[in-house]
């Protein structure tokens, strides 16, 4: 996120206190790299942002070692002991039942009780999701929570906003637009577009394309544009992803998290096709030595660690989600979002028009059908 301009203050968790202190809680057992990078990741973000103070979740035994290692932590962290880990391969109504030990449950829970305003976790996406939804609840007009992610784009932001990406792989019409006013709500805050364009993803930009659900989402998007401040520009493809035509990118979990999981894949292949070409002679590695600045800017505009976190939109906590195998660079991101996030109250403006267009639309589908 490159800043936090629009000042929506409703909603604020009472763990922002007067002082503008932010607490995060952060579970430290659920990446890919283990607590270290975790714990790495949380001096990081605590070096670069005085505001910032963590709460800690996870193994005591194995986590103080860690912290007492890191100065910048000292008074700035407390770890909570929690018996267990979810692993990636826990079934999400298992954890429901079974997680309450764990420490991405405990972590969920000192948002919920107010101790903290925002929430990291690196682990399973699908357990993590079912215990927010579970403690924290939907927002009233929200059938089925998204994430949304921050995708590189040639517009004046740098950046588009695309969801669901893997929260739930089915989306109705309602919920299609349920997303569109989530996602505009999120770009406009993080970005202060005051009015972001919003496409649908489809498979052609030709109104008559796409599954039943899709042109009565189109439809839906189209009616509700002064509700939700936007500017609809209709179908989009896959291609419109990263471009300047497009603020905030619609679909279904299903479609997004392929999307996301190409575009990561691409990018990784980009990179080392071109690591190998300027190895591959000696005017090629000149080549790459005079270019180095260039070459420079360039990974770090695409660095995937600067926007690391998928934000759970749709429930009554603010949840980031991190990729499962970030770096020390990436969790600092993640909990820097967070922080931006719990700092700025969006919550409260997307509340209001959620349950402004279920009204509007409820209101326009006397018989209760959707298209």
């Amino acid at each position: 996120m490159a800043s936090e301009q629009e000042h929506l203050h409703a909603g604020q968790s009472s763990a922002t206190s007067s002082t503008d202190r932010l607490v995060i809680s952060v579970d430290a057992m659920g990446g890919d790299r283990g607590p270290a990078a975790v714990v790495a990741g949380c001096a990081l973000s605590v070096q670069s942002d005085p505001r910032v103070d963590i709460i800690l979740h996870g193994d005591k035994a194995a986590l103080e070692p860690l912290v007492a290692r890191e100065p910048a932590l000292a008074g700035r962290l407390s770890v909570v002991h929690a018996d267990r880990a979810v692993t990636m391969d826990d079934k999400p109504s298992h954890v429901m039942r079974h997680g309450k030990d764990t420490s991405m449950w405990s972590a969920i829970t000192a948002l919920k009780s107010g101790e903290a305003s925002a929430a990291v976790s690196c682990g399973n996406t699908g357990a993590l999701m079912a215990v927010s939804m579970l403690q924290l609840r939907r927002m009233d007009g929200v059938n089925r929570p998204a994430i949304a992610c921050l995708w590189p784009a040639r517009g004046r932001h740098g950046f588009n906003t695309m969801l669901d990406v893997g929260a739930d792989i089915k989306a109705e019409a309602v919920d299609l637009l349920a997303y569109a006013i989530m996602g505009v709500t999120y770009f406009r805050n993080g970005f202060g577009e005051p009015r972001p364009r919003v496409g649908l993803l489809n498979v052609g930009t030709e109104e008559h394309k796409g599954r039943a659900e899709i042109k009565a989402a189109h439809e839906l998007i189209a009616r509700h544009q002064e509700t939700g401040r936007y500017e609809y520009v209709g179908f989009v493809e896959g291609s419109d992803i990263p471009s300047d035509r497009v603020d905030v990118i619609v679909t279904d979990g299903f479609t997004g998290n392929i999307a996301l999981k190409t575009g990561e894949g691409t990018a990784k292949l980009v990179g080392d096709f071109l690591r190998e070409s300027f190895k591959s002679g000696p005017l090629a590695m000149l080549g790459a030595l005079l270019a180095r600045g260039a070459l420079k800017r360039l990974s770090t505009r695409i660095d995937p660690r600067r926007v690391n976190g998928g934000v759970f939109l749709g429930l009554n906590g603010t949840v980031v989600k991190s990729h499962g195998s970030a770096d020390a660079t990436g969790i600092a991101a993640a909990i820097g979002l967070a922080a931006k996030l719990a700092q700025s109250g969006y919550r409260g403006r997307m509340a209001e028009r959620l349950v402004i267009a279920a009204q509007s639309s409820q209101a326009a589908e006397p018989n209760g059908d959707t298209a």
